[in-house]
């Protein structure tokens, strides 16, 4: 006799005990009207009459689908990105829309298309903190209506065309040799400055080019696995070929002497 009793009250029991866990929000619907959010722990509701429905509060990590993208300098981008966002208004989040994870997951697509479509292709490869701003903020302003945060907007990868791919590396090489040659100008620039100093000094003193020769034997003498031909400075033997001229100039004078001699002397003998 009491059997039916004690089941139909287990069975009350059981349906109107709830248990709402810490990260959780219950909201309850009471013949249809939203009264409050309760939780977290032991939740009893009126059997027949109240209605919960749970709302995480946890962050959500939502992958935006790749969107095919139009920047404004009309280059075609596949574009991927990642939302954190979470519930902060369980109320809202059940009684406004209908699917606040659906609705933040197309919002989220629609603002990205939009944004990196005003953007031209070099903001969105230089500019990404920048972006990333602009989308957390339009986001999150179209979600707060229905009690969501979004904390953070992330593009996660920009897949350029394969034509456009080849040409930024073509730039990027054009770009590299440009600054080689420029280096390679201003080394040019400096080291002739510095010669130019170094021909000003040895042109005032004549010795510093016999040093810098003798320096210079030296440090192809250390060296003795090769042979090397260094043409001799007319510097060097320039007191050497004086004294050999000197030298023929007075031969050639006393030869000169010695003839005028004979010609006196055979002229002496014919007058006789």
């Amino acid at each position: 006799m009491w059997l039916p009793i004690v089941v139909i009250i287990l069975i009350l029991v059981a349906a109107s005990v709830r248990i709402v866990q810490e990260y959780e929000r219950g909201v309850i619907f009471r013949l249809g009207r939203c009264v409050g959010a309760r939780g977290p722990g032991l939740i009893i509701l009126i059997p027949g009459i109240e209605r919960m429905q749970k709302v995480d509060l946890r962050v959500i990590t939502m992958d935006i689908p790749t969107q095919e993208i139009i920047t404004k300098d009309n280059v075609t981008v596949k574009v991927n990105a990642v939302v954190y966002f979470r519930v902060v208004n369980p109320v809202d989040a059940v009684i406004i829309v209908l699917d606040h994870i659906r609705a933040t997951s197309q919002l989220s697509q629609t603002t990205l298309r939009s944004v990196l479509g005003q953007s031209d292709l070099d903001a969105l490869l230089s500019n990404r903190d920048e972006i990333n701003h602009r989308l957390q903020q339009i986001i999150d302003e179209g979600t707060e209506p229905w009690g969501i945060k979004v904390s953070l907007v992330e593009v996660k990868d920009a897949e350029l065309p394969p034509t456009m791919q080849r040409a930024m590396a073509a730039q990027a090489e054009a770009e590299r040799e440009r600054r080689a040659k420029l280096i390679h100008a201003e080394g040019e620039f400096q080291a002739s400055a510095k010669l130019a100093q170094a021909a000003g000094v040895i042109a005032t003193q004549p010795g510093t080019m016999q040093l810098r020769y003798l320096q210079t034997l030296r440090e192809i003498a250390i060296d003795q696995s090769s042979t090397i031909v260094f043409p001799l400075p007319l510097d060097l033997i320039a007191p050497f070929l004086e004294v050999m001229n000197n030298s023929g100039a007075k031969a050639k004078q006393e030869q000169q002497d010695l003839a005028q001699l004979q010609e006196q002397a055979q002229t002496e003998i014919k007058q006789q």
